[in-house]
């Protein structure tokens, strides 16, 4: 075996090594803070997605520091890694396709920021700083998995009807299944999208149930009923799907009818959701995406049925 073949030989057995350390220390911190930190259940933190990516990064940078790797080529290892962590993910902690999905861009990018942190760390054999820089890190890890967390937030949208508050009332109560084609990319791919609402009685206090694609059923409660204005209820049971099991809350849905004085109604619907991954940047803002998208289906559906 030629020397250019050996380093070549010793370099893949190294990016391989790096590439498993990083995972196992990230499954090993994960397990640690699952059975030793008292944090509130379902919740995770930003450093899960955040410190621990940049941890593994700089993991993978110092096994690699002696194999002369290139920008490109560590780039595409980090990926690696970072996929081994996605599909190590989905296979031990359970969680949705979706849920990786949406996961994944923090991964891959914090996974990244970290190898190159490394890179710059280790080339400058600066013992001192790099123990300073993987504490810092350690430390706001375990603040962060200390401290408390909570995020709730309010989505509202609006569609105009070309129909009177009454017409759009009995349709906003319960209505029939919808038959319009998925138009959300995250619905074709295949997250749950709403497909009917029942009800047991149309009056203050009756049960209420929205059945989605897949069969689930979010269990309701009317709470405020008052009739062609405002009906609101209360989500008092929610389906145990591992896209939303412990990522999200839905807690209460309205829709409120605004008489235009013209024949035509405005209906606004609202819903309230407290989320419990985090960084709230990143996730609030599929959060917010998925409930718009949920909103216009159904009013989309109530407009279609109204206008008839």
């Amino acid at each position: 075996m030629s020397l250019k073949q050996t380093f070549y030989k010793v370099r893949s057995s190294k990016i391989v090594q790096g590439i498993l350390i990083a995972n196992i220390f990230a499954f090993l911190i994960i397990g640690m803070q699952s059975s030793l930190l008292p944090k509130d259940v379902g919740v995770l933190v930003f450093s899960e997605f955040v410190i621990i990516p940049l941890l593994m990064g700089i993991i993978m940078a110092w096994c690699w520091k002696d194999t002369s790797m290139r920008g490109t080529l560590i780039t595409a290892c980090s990926i690696l890694g970072s996929l081994m962590a996605i599909l190590l993910s989905f296979i031990f902690l359970g969680e949705g396709i979706i849920c990786l999905l949406i996961v994944s861009p923090l991964i891959f990018g914090f996974v990244i920021a970290g190898a190159f942190i490394g890179r710059s760390m280790f080339k400058k054999s600066n013992q001192k700083l790099n123990i300073s820089i993987v504490s810092l890190l350690l430390g706001i890890f375990i603040v962060d998995s200390l401290s408390d967390h909570h995020h709730e937030n309010m989505v509202s949208d609006e569609i105009l009807i070309h129909a009177s508050p009454a017409q759009v009332w009995q349709h906003v109560v319960a209505f029939d299944p919808i038959s319009q084609k998925e138009n959300y990319w995250l619905f074709n791919i295949g997250m749950p999208s709403p497909m009917a609402t029942t009800v047991s009685e149309h009056k203050l206090g009756a049960n209420r149930k929205c059945i989605f694609s897949n069969g689930y059923i979010f269990d309701e409660k009317i709470v405020k009923f008052d009739v062609n204005e405002n009906l609101v209820f209360d989500i008092i049971d929610q389906p145990k799907d591992p896209e939303i099991m412990g990522h999200i809350d839905i807690k209460r849905g309205q829709f409120i009818l605004k008489d235009n004085g013209n024949g035509t109604t405005t209906l606004i619907g609202n819903s309230w959701y407290n989320l419990h991954v985090f960084p709230t940047w990143y996730y609030d803002l599929w959060a917010e995406s998925i409930t718009r998208n949920v909103h216009f289906r159904v009013m989309e559906h109530i407009k279609l049925l109204s206008e008839r």
